[in-house]
């Protein structure tokens, strides 16, 4: 005899099975099977003869540089810095024996730096855009103490969100030509977490994880892929992790782990760690969204709070002693 309990559980139990075969494992596909049994499914020296990438001369983006470089790619760098950009170019060619180009560009200025980026790749045949150039805050603020707000705000609007649709549609028409192209957006973690004190910043990331969802619509049918990477912690100058370790890596483990998602997944942490901290994260959030809150604005307050008494202890030390410290710098 069939009774309503049996029937509750059968049902129970279908729901969670399909709650499994729709989430569970393609997450553990996504993250760990894949990457790491088939490595990159997309043959990127097929997509073109050239590598683009933004903020290039240090942390992700150089990782990105060296990474692609490795898989035959010439690497064309674009960053603020000459000098800086010079020295890496000479270190990958050295390095991988490929060629690469650089173009000295300030993303937080306007329009003009698109025109003149746009003449110097004119006709090149580039297949992977790399849309890493972004900018944060010194320390977590609140958003009404951010310091030379309106500078900062601008500066960070250009960088993080102007700079990728700006990018793109110098680069992509190319690769609608050819019917082949990559192009990763380098967002973050904190545009899918919570992240107070990181507001701004947060959602201009958020902005290029939308974006990039997007744009992958879009283009899919010109064969080009579109992928949103959100790193967690990674041993950068922006972030000011000195010192890598399991959890926050250094950018070339980053960089080789992101680049072996690709085919995978349009949506990434990139990284098998980031991944089980955003999941940890959401799963709190999901039990308690306001532990969750709580939590993490406690964190990111401690954070600020360590970061003016080392500010406050910088402009209160003598003379002698901020010379000791610059020169140990």
């Amino acid at each position: 005899m069939v009774t309503t309990s049996s029937v509750l559980g059968s049902t129970s139990a279908v729901l969670v099975s399909l709650f499994l075969l729709r989430k569970v494992f393609p997450w553990i596909y996504q993250n760990l099977i894949g990457p790491k049994v088939f490595g990159c499914r997309i043959n990127l020296k097929k997509t073109g003869e050239w590598a683009l990438i933004t903020g290039a001369t240090d942390g992700i983006g150089k990782a990105y540089a060296q990474a692609l470089a490795r898989k035959g790619l010439n690497i064309i760098l674009v960053s603020r810095t000459l000098s800086k950009l010079e020295d890496v170019a000479k270190e990958i060619e050295t390095e991988f024996k490929v060629r690469t180009m650089v173009i000295a560009a300030d993303f937080t200025k306007g329009a003009e730096i698109y025109e003149q980026i746009q003449r110097q790749i004119e006709n090149m045949e580039i297949g992977v855009l790399v849309n890493n150039v972004g900018m944060s805050y010194s320390n977590p603020e609140y958003l009404l103490g951010l310091p030379d707000y309106e500078k900062l705000i601008n500066n960070l609007l250009s960088c993080n969100i102007l700079s990728v649709t700006r990018m793109c549609q110098l680069v992509m028409p190319g690769m609608v030509k050819r019917h082949a192209g990559v192009v990763i957006n380098i967002s973050s973690l904190s545009a899918v977490i919570p992240a107070p004190l990181l507001t701004v910043y947060a959602a201009s990331k958020a902005f290029m994880d939308k974006f990039s969802e997007d744009l992958a619509s879009e283009y899919a049918k010109h064969n080009i892929v579109v992928q949103s990477v959100l790193p967690g912690p990674v041993a950068t100058n922006m972030s000011k992790i000195r010192k890598s370790s399991w959890m926050a890596c250094s950018p070339k483990v980053f960089a080789n782990s992101a680049i072996s998602t690709l085919g995978h997944t349009r949506k990434t942490t990139g990284y098998f760690p980031h991944a089980l901290l955003e999941l940890s994260i959401n799963a709190l959030s999901f039990v308690s969204p306001r532990l969750a809150e709580k939590i993490t604005i406690n964190t990111m307050q401690n954070i600020r709070a360590r970061a003016m008494k080392k500010s406050t202890a910088r402009s209160s030390a003598p003379a002698d002693s901020t010379a000791v410290l610059t020169a140990s710098s």
